[in-house]
């Protein structure tokens, strides 16, 4: 599967989608496949604060539980309300319906230590 190349992402597969103020984040088609069948999501609180790599909700499938990182600083403007009912959304289009969080970014947000679609595809890659 093609990666999309207007994201970045993380070593622990979420994805972000940075525009203006605003970045959109989920997780990757390669966490949705590790995990299997998703059962639940849980959301940050609209509000909270958030720091680059800190945990900021779970996700727990058929398989395991596991922690949801944040890709980068800010504040959660909204969440994918959506998931409470139908966390299968991830599983279906974990890059569309799929989103978990809208974070409005932090003065001190970076994407540097983000990976473009190449340099994460490298890093799978790696994981073999």
């Amino acid at each position: 599967m093609k990666l999309p190349d207007n994201l970045k992402y993380t070593k622990s597969h979420e994805w972000v989608l940075i525009e203006g103020e605003t970045a959109t984040m989920g997780i990757t088609q390669f966490a949705v496949e590790q995990l299997g069948d998703i059962t639940l999501v849980e959301c940050p609180q609209v509000g909270d604060s958030v720091k680059a790599n800190d945990t900021m909700g779970t996700i727990e499938s058929v398989k395991a539980v596991s922690d949801l990182y944040c890709p980068i600083d800010g504040t959660v403007l909204s969440v994918n309300e959506a998931l409470e009912d139908e966390p299968e959304k991830v599983n279906d289009d974990c890059y569309g319906d799929g989103w978990i969080a809208k974070i409005t970014l932090g003065d001190d947000a970076t994407d540097e230590d983000l990976m473009d679609a190449t340099a994460y595809e490298e890093y799978l890659d790696s994981l073999d």
